[in-house]
């Protein structure tokens, strides 16, 4: 069972692997940055919005203290010591909240500092990843093509591969086919297959052209023998004079006379 799903394991990394696009990859991945952006972006937003309500809480209690303390005073001036008194604690109540309010209105501000900085340290990451991601994109298609470009030269992708074949395939069968016609003349010619449309010449008569067309051309040979002796016998007596050429006919009428002088 290990071994089994080691095996599944493999064969599904490497089908991942196959149908993984690294830009894809890398496109996926800005986005989730962009995202944890706008998250970090959203959190900031949070955190002034609260930093701007307890803002508004302090100016009311602030406004709201001033309030009673006017009041006590007034009722110490009418001689309403009570008065006086119960104002003057309701101040103190207020006081203790405008004191807790500006604790919490100085850490929702710490916060707020720190997000924005988090907020622009991860937006100038996001730049840097981003210009980053447009320069491998660029590399990993250049890659690419220029990878596809020599598999199309060299004829190893598997699309020149198959038009390799299939002009092999063509070539084998042209071949295969002119072979055939050749067998099947001979064949014919020799007589060893019978022509259904009577065109075809028995081995008799084969025999007989041959032999015809050989004598066709002794005669042809002969006659240019002739013709090149012809112009030799012209050549001499031209060059011989007309004496020359009167002895060459007499001669040539009677060789004895001339053997025996």
């Amino acid at each position: 069972m290990k071994r089994m799903g080691m095996i599944f394991r493999a064969k599904a990394n490497k089908a991942l692997d196959r149908a993984e696009d690294p830009r894809e990859t890398l496109d996926y991945s800005y986005q989730k940055q962009l995202e944890l952006l706008q998250k970090v972006r959203r959190g900031v937003a949070d955190v002034a919005t609260s930093r701007k309500r307890l803002e508004l809480q302090l100016n009311q209690l602030q406004g709201q203290t001033s309030k009673l303390e006017d009041q006590g005073r007034k009722a110490l001036a009418l001689g309403r010591e009570d008065l006086a008194r119960e104002a003057l604690s309701r101040r103190a109540a207020l006081q203790q909240q405008v004191t807790d309010l500006e604790t919490q209105h100085t850490t929702l501000q710490g916060e707020e500092e720190k997000l924005t900085l988090a907020a622009q340290r991860l937006q100038a990451k996001v730049d840097a990843f981003r210009t980053k991601k447009e320069t491998i994109k660029a590399t990993y298609t250049a890659a690419q093509a220029q990878t596809r470009i020599g598999e199309a030269f060299s004829g190893i992708s598997e699309e020149m591969g198959d038009v390799g074949l299939a002009i092999q395939r063509a070539e084998d069968k042209t071949q295969q086919l002119q072979a055939r016609a050749g067998a099947i003349d001979e064949l014919l010619a020799s007589g060893a297959l019978d022509d259904p449309t009577g065109t075809a010449k028995d081995d008799i008569a084969a025999e007989l052209d041959r032999i015809s067309g050989g004598t066709d051309v002794e005669l042809e040979l002969q006659r240019m023998k002739a013709e090149l002796a012809g112009g030799s016998t012209s050549q001499q007596a031209i060059e011989g004079g007309p004496q020359d050429a009167a002895q060459q006919q007499d001669r040539s009428r009677s060789p004895h006379k001339f053997d025996k002088e």
